[in-house]
């Protein structure tokens, strides 16, 4: 069995991965909250409609994670 020979910059990228996804967490809650916001100033006859559209949103991400984690 081939020994595995790990370099530094592996080793850097591996410790900042999990920084790299707080920081794509942070931003996208951040569009997510301007965006609400945007949509509430806009009155209700857009929200049925938006909910509507995040609904089967959510509900196609949920699906493609179930298939593709198969």
């Amino acid at each position: 069995m081939a020994r595995m020979r790990w370099s530094a910059a592996e080793t850097l990228l591996g410790m900042l991965a999990p920084m790299w996804q707080l920081v794509i967490g942070v931003l996208v809650l951040v569009v997510v909250v301007v965006s609400l916001h945007r949509l509430l100033l806009r009155g209700p006859s857009r929200m049925n409609r938006a909910v509507v559209v995040m609904g089967g949103a959510i509900i196609g991400v949920f699906l493609l994670g179930v298939l593709f984690s198969r």
